[in-house]
């Protein structure tokens, strides 16, 4: 019993240089997938948040929601349209989006959050500017080398953020909770990509750290090699692999954030498996860490 109580002295040691380091800095969390199916792992990542604000680190939360909103089309008797994993997001696909975002998904997460002793305060609405985007064409390289152009409806591309709301919120001691929708350049809702949300407001709100808990254990260099999982990496050699084929698919939205958000200036960015019982303070908070860092 006394060895017990005397490894978990050593593991607060161990934390403590790291509390003082980051205490103050803003840390951007993003998490979906299996963190959003499960609540025993939702209520579990959010405790780990409370945990972040109650030492004097700064959390933001961005979240995805798009199983949820998939379910919710079909229940509406409208079938979920994508362009190479892209969603085709028109006017009713977007009132459903911003039905199960806001009102469902964001609004739950703020009230686990509070049970778990957090201050959330939801950005949500995708109307009042808090993020903003513009709507594109996306583009996709045929196998014969040509580009395509495809409209995708009312989805964006990050222009910007009210970076003074964020950090008045984080100096607050209050976790802004955000869904990814954003206002367009005539007042329009758009549609976003929740990590490349996490990735531009990482970089727009000068983030310590953008973490990406995902449902994958960190990145593979050899997919076929469990043995090649990287414990740290660099950006050169991420983009080598996506060029190379290696990171693809629900993984490659998820780097190209992390790159964003290096570029953008953040100094480190992490993708750790989310179905880890407090996989977001181990990362954090020991020597080790059980996900990918990735350095600029």
């Amino acid at each position: 019993m006394l060895d017990d109580a005397i490894r978990k002295a050593a593991v607060l040691v161990e934390a403590m240089s790291y509390i003082r380091a980051f205490r103050n800095r803003i840390f951007v969390v993003k998490f979906g997938g299996a963190a959003m199916e499960s609540p025993e792992i939702l209520d579990q990542v959010l405790v780990d948040v409370a945990f972040l604000e109650s030492v004097g680190i700064r959390p933001v939360l961005v979240h995805g929601g798009g199983p949820a909103i998939s379910a919710a089309m079909k229940a509406a008797g409208k079938e979920p349209r994508f362009v190479r994993g892209h969603r085709v997001t028109d006017e009713e696909t977007l009132r459903i989006a911003r039905e199960v975002l806001a009102d469902r998904i964001n609004a739950d997460i703020c009230g686990r959050l509070k049970a778990a002793g957090g201050q959330p305060v939801p950005i949500a609405d995708g109307s009042d500017g808090a993020l903003r985007a513009e709507r594109k064409l996306s583009e996709f390289t045929n196998e014969d080398g040509t580009i395509e152009k495809v409209d995708l409806g009312l989805v964006g591309r990050m222009t910007g953020a009210d970076t003074e709301r964020f950090h008045n919120l984080c100096r607050q001691g209050l976790v802004p909770v955000v869904a990814p929708l954003a206002t367009g350049p005539s007042g329009e809702v758009l549609n976003v990509n929740a990590d490349m949300v996490a990735g531009f407001l990482a970089a727009a709100v000068d983030a310590e750290k953008a973490v990406f808990l995902s449902d994958t254990h960190g990145i593979l260099t050899d997919p076929n090699d469990a043995a090649s999982f990287a414990e740290s990496i660099d950006e050169a050699l991420l983009e080598a692999l996506i060029e190379k084929g290696v990171i693809d698919g629900g993984m490659l939205p998820k780097v190209e954030a992390c790159i964003a958000a290096l570029d953008g200036g953040v100094r480190k960015a992490h993708i750790v498996d989310g179905r880890i019982k407090h996989s977001l303070l181990l990362e954090i908070f020991t020597d080790k860490g059980v996900g990918t860092q990735i350095l600029k």
